[in-house]
């Protein structure tokens, strides 16, 4: 097989166009955001609240720049708390019909392959106008919730604002001082208040995670890996894990975007969902949990599924991500429809909840931007009016685009860990079997987060059996990775 170093972003770019994908924007298109630019969120904009005074904080990765969301807290007398989470307002310098939103109605999404990543709208835009990024002045859609010590959402409140990010965060830092094993972030010592106000979101987004959890939301397990690069070459994979961080964020952007499906509900106003539909294999997940010595119910249920994913997580955490990837793939992948009034929502099987939008990362996702404008027509303060039919065609697309970003995605990740093997040739290593069957036998590998074929010696073994593996060879532009049994 082919071991040729090649250059990734050039192979990341090739495989965007492959996928029906286009990376580049048209001149027409950097024109807009100039024109954009002389425009700025006007202080004294009478429509707009004026929040700035906030302690609002965003976290996201380490090296992003389109920055979509800030939460704030605040710890009621009666027990509860006022969650706010500001959501970057794109739609006033990507208007509806425009030539930006007609590059991001194409394309639908920002893709992320490890090694570059190619946006929605101009940088221009994404990174800078309409990210809210700190210390800048940004417009923003605000939706506020009243929330119980239970975790129980009893209100909510959707307007635009004027909001200052006085803390970009990043997950990595921020979640090991959270869990006690790091320093704290110097974003944090910097600002009076903002430590008492994090401890606050994390106490506030376990509320709100323990009700999900007890409503049946399913938890999964993942190997993350970002590549470590030296010279424009990938010398490595860091892996890394969810932490109380990147828990904040999540329990936020899941109660913002129940709150935005349900206001639209309740003005009567067409709206663009987001499902997963109750598993047509759920015979399959049975089997797989009966395989594990649990038994689920005969119909799908959450709930039940939620309970044997938590046990699972607790009992065998090596196998977690293999019996996660397996569930998740039954369960099928996420799609767009039209929600409309009066009509019962299919709802969200895997969040365990019946409304649900995307609306918090309008700079990333088209969906995002459309309920954007869908809010602000309901709230008076947009014109950007959809048909069922507009909403009907759009929703499809986006679907028939999220799926195509997924597989660039996982063949860069792959060519990613083929790139790194490719200095491993020969060299032998402790692994797991994740799949075997007609179709071929694979092992994922303790040492790196990558995962290839057992061309030799693939006889007597199965899924969940640890194996020790030579590197036979890689093809590093198809991302192919082959082993033989040592």
């Amino acid at each position: 097989m082919i071991n040729t170093p090649i250059d990734l972003r050039t192979r990341a770019y090739q495989a965007m166009v492959e996928a029906g994908f286009k990376p580049d924007f048209a001149p027409e298109a950097l024109q807009a955001v100039d024109a954009a630019k002389q425009q700025s969120p006007p202080p004294a904009d009478t429509k707009l609240q004026d929040l700035r005074q906030l302690l609002w904080s965003s976290i996201d990765n380490d090296t992003s720049r389109d920055l979509d969301q800030i939460e704030y807290v605040e710890n009621l007398p009666d027990g509860s708390s006022r969650l706010l989470v500001g959501i970057a307002d794109v739609d006033w310098a990507a208007p509806k019909s425009g030539v930006l939103d007609s590059h991001a109605q194409m394309e639908t999404t920002s893709v992320y392959t490890g090694v570059s990543t190619f946006p929605m709208l101009p940088l221009g835009l994404s990174t800078d106008l309409t990210s809210l990024v700190e210390g800048q002045d940004r417009r923003a859609m605000v939706v506020e919730l009243r929330v119980l010590a239970t975790g129980e959402v009893t209100d909510h409140r959707v307007y635009p604002a004027l909001v200052l990010n006085r803390a970009k965060l990043a997950y990595s830092s921020t979640g090991a001082w959270l869990e006690g094993h790091g320093p704290m972030p110097s974003a944090v010592q910097a600002v009076p208040g903002m430590e008492r106000q994090l401890r606050q979101q994390v106490a506030l987004s376990g509320q709100l995670r323990a009700l999900r959890k007890k409503q049946g939301a399913l938890t999964f397990g993942s190997i993350e890996a970002t590549p470590v690069m030296q010279n424009g070459e990938v010398k490595d994979l860091a892996v890394s894990s969810q932490n109380v961080a990147q828990d904040i964020i999540e329990s936020f952007m899941v109660a913002a975007n129940v709150a935005m499906a349900r206001y639209l509900t309740e003005q009567g106003a067409l709206s663009l969902r987001r499902i997963v539909r109750t598993p047509r294999r759920w015979d399959r997940i049975q089997a797989i949990a009966a395989q594990l010595g649990t038994t689920l119910p005969p119909v799908p249920d959450s709930r039940a599924l939620s309970d044997f994913l938590e046990q699972r997580k607790a009992a065998d955490p090596l196998h977690f991500p293999d019996l996660s990837l397996s569930i998740v793939k039954l369960l099928g992948p996420g799609e767009y429809v039209v929600g409309q009034p009066g009509e019962k929502a299919e709802g969200h099987f895997g969040l365990a909840v019946v409304d649900y939008t995307h609306s918090t990362a309008p700079n990333r996702r088209y969906a995002d931007l459309v309920t954007q404008r869908l809010l602000k027509d309901v709230s008076g303060h947009g014109t950007a009016t959809y048909s069922a039919a507009e909403l009907t065609q759009i929703a499809a697309h986006c679907t028939e685009r999220e799926d195509a970003a997924r597989k660039v995605e996982r063949l860069m990740r792959k060519v990613i860990a083929a790139s790194v093997m490719r200095q491993h040739l020969g060299e032998l290593f402790e692994g797991l079997v994740t799949g075997a069957s007609p179709k071929g036998t694979y092992v994922r590998l303790f040492k790196f987060p990558a995962e290839g074929r057992l061309v030799r010696g693939a006889q007597g073994i199965d899924v969940g059996d640890r194996v020790r593996v030579r590197l036979l060879s890689v093809d590093v532009s198809k991302g192919f990775i082959d082993f033989e049994r040592a």
